[in-house]
């Protein structure tokens, strides 16, 4: 297991899904873990359940669309634990699914506020903090929508390369200074999120059976193996999980179905 025992976690839609089981693994990792999520109750519960087991552990209210929300974030975390070393900017969102004819113009902004604005957000607030510390890990979840074209997706197709594409700019700005960027790419994950994508039969992703979905779990394992020293490797890049080859990486291919 990665031994982050001292280093403190920011995990953005930390409320369920791969979110939640982030915070649980870098938890489990030792870091102190900061779940923020416009779902106040869930990530206030499990906050109280994590800091109840010994753990440090915060719960922040956050919607990663808004600057001061994420600067609030930071603000709450740094007087808490004195640093952020790790910022995983996971929080995104599917809707709408629906053709670009039928798009509700505000929901499909909504979307990029969330999945595009708010990574950059989140970078803006963590590279000076770790610039000036010298060090600091920064995931960006990916998908591999960036580098497809789908149908009702255009949202999340293209707010999710323009988020790789700040991966990158990230890593040739400070990746020789300390801050690794890195993007992770987990595939289909058996989400709240997906039930959305099931239930709208749109594009052949809605068609895909259940059991092929990987658990949450894996991609939180990744997101540990990518804060550790074999995560430098990937600096500026995206580590998979939709191939044996990633999966072996994280000792999971023996169990994938």
């Amino acid at each position: 297991m990665i031994d982050l025992t001292g280093k403190t976690a920011i995990i953005t839609g930390a409320s369920r899904g791969i979110g939640l089981a982030t915070a649980r693994k870098l938890s489990l990792c030792g870091a102190n873990v900061v779940l923020a999520a416009r779902s106040d109750d869930a990530i206030r519960h499990e906050a109280d359940a994590l800091s109840a087991a010994g753990r440090g552990a915060l719960a922040v209210a956050c919607d990663v669309a808004r600057y001061a929300d994420l600067a609030a974030v930071f603000e709450r975390t740094i007087a808490e634990f004195g640093a952020v070393d790790i910022l995983v900017n996971n929080a995104g969102v599917i809707d709408p699914i629906a053709r670009l004819e039928d798009a509700d113009p505000e929901i499909w902004s909504t979307a990029v506020d969330i999945n595009f604005k708010g990574v950059f957000y989140g970078l803006r607030l963590a590279i000076p903090h770790m610039l000036e510390r010298g060090q600091g890990v920064i995931i960006n979840l990916s998908s591999g929508a960036a580098n497809s074209a789908l149908e009702g997706w255009s949202h999340y197709c293209s707010t999710k390369v323009a988020a790789r594409k700040l991966t990158e700019c990230a890593h040739q700005e400070v990746g020789d200074k300390g801050v690794r960027v890195v993007g992770l790419s987990p595939g289909t994950v058996a989400t709240g999120m997906m039930e959305k994508i099931r239930a709208s039969g749109v594009n052949a992703v809605s068609q895909l059976d259940w059991s092929v979905h990987k658990p949450p779990e894996w991609a939180a394992e990744a997101v540990a193996f990518l804060c550790g020293p074999e995560g430098a490797e990937f600096a500026g890049d995206e580590f998979s999980i939709k191939t044996k080859e990633g999966l072996a990486r994280l000792g999971l291919l023996q169990t994938e179905a």
